[in-house]
């Protein structure tokens, strides 16, 4: 990379347990056992105040896994194609990955991807503890975000959303897609037990976290956690749209 052309600056926010702002600019590659030829940026932890962990990957030419990951008898993975081409592998069986495809792999059962082009595979990686509740069984689920229509969110016409797993309670998560025309916003500031883990697949937005209004843009990676005020409006010339993981089905223990 050499030398800095100029002083050191960052958009990057990180307030530990509260909320994080990562843009990708400040990203360092992480060694992960069992995942190689690939640059892999960790921008989610319990390290931050996440009780999750998730991974900005980009897999060169037959890069990957070399062996099941996410596989302990308590964690549950999910994988999203940013772009590129390549297979994902759940349980023996394999799914082709492209771009917006994406799988879960319940508890116990883990995942593997490759990069099977010349280009380069970006994508994101996440695992969590499994929350079992009597009765509830995940079970996989691969899909393509291309194959799902938007609907409106909350009677906006300009604000979109995706469900990309089931909304079904045997799952304690989902991953949503969020889209914003310019000028769209939350129809109110929400304030939740639930925490977020958000990567931005296009345009920008002006986005509350905690009392802190910031700019946010394409390839930024944002955390929220628990209670934490957020809301977003939609800005530029495209819409601002975003993946988002959130914890839901189930009851908060004592």
């Amino acid at each position: 990379m050499g030398y800095p052309k100029d002083i050191l600056t960052t958009r990057a926010v990180v307030k530990h347990g509260k909320y994080a702002v990562i843009p990708p600019d400040g990203l360092v590659n992480n060694v992960v056992p069992g995942i190689e030829g690939c640059r892999i940026s960790i921008v989610a932890s319990p390290k931050m105040g996440a009780s999750f962990v998730q991974y900005v990957i980009t897999a060169e030419k037959n890069g990957g896994t070399t062996k099941v990951f996410g596989k302990q008898a308590n964690v549950e993975t999910f994988i999203y194609c940013i772009e590129g081409e390549g297979n994902y592998t759940v349980d023996g069986k394999d799914y082709k990955a492209v771009d917006g495809a994406y799988i879960y792999a319940p508890a116990g059962v883990g995942l593997e991807f490759k990069n099977t082009s010349e280009k380069p595979m970006k994508v994101l990686l996440y695992k969590q503890v499994y929350i079992p509740c009597e009765g509830m069984n995940p079970y996989v689920y691969y899909g393509n975000v291309n194959d799902i229509e938007y609907r409106i969110y909350d009677e906006m016409e300009n604000v979109f959303v995706k469900d990309l797993l089931p909304v079904d309670i045997n799952f304690d998560m989902n991953m949503h897609i969020l889209s914003f025309a310019p000028g769209g916003c939350h129809p109110f500031v929400e304030t939740h037990v639930q925490e977020h883990g958000a990567y931005i697949l296009e345009g920008e937005g002006c986005y509350l976290l905690d009392d802190n209004w910031s700019m946010i843009k394409k390839d930024d990676f944002m955390w929220f956690g628990p209670y934490v005020a957020q809301a977003a409006y939609g800005v530029g010339r495209t819409n601002f749209t975003y993946i988002y993981s959130k914890d839901c089905n189930r009851d908060v223990e004592l």
